[in-house]
């Protein structure tokens, strides 16, 4: 048996595995313009609203092939804007974000389920201020055109994340429930 006899079959196992590759789909190219990540919860019983002008988010998505989805986003709290100069400033220090200590929150995907009819499942690992909990929370994803839209509200408790420390874990002022709302659009 020839040398190039016994290396055939490692070359073609080899450019199978290429084009395998190739052929899985790449991360979708998300539109930051057209995306959006907000924070809302009440202050005195009344609703703020908050975005974070800054994040990534890395989606490799196929509705498809659902329960192979991944993402990723990563959200500068640094760039968590309230509408006022001084409460951004505010909200950075150590008893809010820590934003010089825990510059980044993240949340990272663990599965995706199907639920119908454009819904699905998403549960994953959330770690904001250097806190990391399991949350789950439902998913719309629309397609519009060559994008896909996707659209989810992931209630938390500020507190679990150590969001107000000292005389701010009063719930009195500020609420313990927060809403976290992201519209991504993707291509």
């Amino acid at each position: 048996m020839t040398l190039s006899r016994l290396l055939r079959p490692s070359l073609l196992a080899l450019a199978a595995a290429s084009f395998t590759l190739a052929a899985q789909a790449a991360p979708l190219k998300v539109d930051a313009a057209k995306s959006a990540v907000t924070a809302t919860f009440k202050q005195l019983n009344v609703p703020v609203d908050a975005k974070f002008k800054k994040f990534t988010a890395t989606i490799d998505f196929d509705a498809a092939k659902p329960t192979e989805g991944k993402a990723t986003v990563e959200i500068d709290v640094a760039s968590f804007d309230l509408g006022e100069p001084e409460y951004n400033k505010e909200v950075l220090k150590k008893e809010w974000f820590n934003a010089a200590q825990f510059p980044k929150a993240t949340f990272v995907t663990s599965s995706i389920k199907p639920a119908g009819s454009g819904k699905f499942d998403v549960a994953g690992k959330l770690t904001i201020k250097g806190k990391s909990t399991d949350v789950s929370f439902p998913l719309t994803v629309k397609k519009e055109g060559s994008t896909q839209v996707f659209d989810g509200t992931l209630p938390i408790k500020r507190l679990t994340y150590n969001i107000g420390e000292g005389e701010w874990k009063d719930t009195g002022m500020v609420a313990d429930e927060v809403t976290i709302k992201f519209h991504i659009v993707a291509q």
